[in-house]
């Protein structure tokens, strides 16, 4: 027993187990469905943190274009489903049945060539890893290969988010345009709007979700985690080691937006449609202050943090909506300054040593050292003092 609590604590699979069992047993057991539904919503934005922590807090590269690839997963799990929903039969009043209806109202008479594929669910189900990962592989090879980074990285995800957003309202009768892809119903045939299917969506949503941390942290614990960390502090000196810096931050760049692509799909099946609304500047920027909030450095707080900040969302929204902006920028920049670890930090920091402090054994009462008893000086007798007494030339012989 001691070694397995020895395992879970080296392995830091404890943190992982508590987050399991608050969202497998805790949350089921509390909320109803429509509120257990608005949190396996929230988990699937813990992808996209998950993701952050890896590509920022390992590796040491801000992104701030990540709705990006969380909305090209969503999208291409939308258009299998949107597929689905359009056969001839629920489509007859059309004028052309048989295609979405967005395609329908801007005038186009057949599904065009590269929808075709995604009338595949494993091809759908490829795509929301692959689409992803490969904008991610051509943007980052492009720009670590030159040494682009920092803030100019940065700023390169925030333009591909407004290019890719323009894009998708101004492509109107391929995409939905500003109002997404809608009214998506079933999953081969299974009705994903039902309570049973959204309790499944939901534990499906949280199994991948912890499956995810587990990699996330395995990576952490191999020697690649230690070059990211390494990278990420000392650049030049793992670049003179011998080792492809420009690659690793590839790699890691490409996992961000694998994990953020699966993210997106699910999104898609819990809550029914995707919009361009999750792929622009502020929902990626949103999604960076999740990390933030838990702990750039911390899985497990990452996703604490994307779940407290969208709880916060959903109550200032609700009870107060003329203010709710305000009281959630308040709650960015208070948590922020307050905590720059993040949630993680305050836990590190604050919530363990005091939980080992009250944990600790009261120490033994201390056992004085025995006092050896004190040597009294011998005192003179009377004849010596009267000897001393004598003046100096007086003989002190006694009688």
């Amino acid at each position: 027993m001691n070694t397995f609590n020895a395992w879970i604590k080296k392995s830091g699979l404890a943190s992982v187990l508590v987050l399991a069992a608050l969202l497998l047993v805790v949350f089921p057991l509390v909320f109803d469905i429509f509120r257990l539904n608005l949190v396996g919503k929230y988990l699937t934005y813990g992808f996209v943190a998950l993701g952050l922590v890896m590509v920022w807090g390992y590796g040491g590269v801000l992104s701030l274009g990540q709705g990006v690839f969380f909305g090209l997963g969503g999208y291409a799990m939308a258009m299998f489903l949107k597929l689905e929903a359009s056969d001839p039969i629920s489509t007859k009043i059309q004028s052309t049945p048989g295609i979405p209806d967005f395609m329908d109202w801007n005038q186009l008479t057949a599904l065009p060539l590269w929808w075709e594929p995604f009338n595949s669910l494993p091809f759908a189900l490829f795509a929301v890893v692959a689409v992803p990962t490969l904008l991610a592989f051509l943007v980052s090879y492009a720009m670590f290969k030159r040494r682009v980074g920092g803030v100019y990285f940065a700023i390169i995800t925030q333009a591909v988010a407004l290019i890719l957003t323009v894009l998708i309202i101004g492509q109107q009768g391929y995409t939905g345009g500003v109002n997404g892809m809608t009214d998506l119903k079933t999953l081969l045939g299974w009705d994903i709007r039902t309570d049973s299917a959204k309790y499944i969506l939901y534990y499906l949503c949280t199994g991948l979700l912890l499956g995810t941390v587990v990699l996330c942290l395995w990576i952490q614990k191999s020697k690649l985690g230690t070059l990211l960390l390494a990278m990420r502090d000392k650049e030049d000196r793992v670049r003179f080691s011998g080792y492809d810096v420009a690659m690793f931050k590839v790699f890691v760049f490409c996992l961000a937006a694998g994990l953020s692509g699966i993210g997106g799909a699910l999104f898609t099946l819990q809550v029914g449609f995707m919009s361009p609304s999750f792929v622009g500047i502020v929902p990626s920027i949103e999604m960076v202050i999740y990390a933030a909030v838990g702990g750039r450095m911390s899985l497990v707080g990452a996703v604490y943090g994307t779940l407290l900040v969208n709880f916060g969302k959903t109550y200032f929204s609700e009870s107060f909506p003329d203010l709710w902006l305000f009281l959630m920028s308040a709650l960015f920049i208070g948590v922020t300054m307050a905590f720059p670890d993040g949630l993680a930090g305050v836990v590190e920091d604050k919530i363990k040593p005091w939980l080992r402090r009250r944990l600790a054994k009261p120490a033994a009462p201390a056992v004085a050292a025995p006092v050896a008893p004190a040597v009294r000086a011998p005192q003179p007798s009377e004849a010596d003092q009267a000897l001393a007494a004598l003046p100096e030339g007086v003989s002190r012989q006694r009688a």
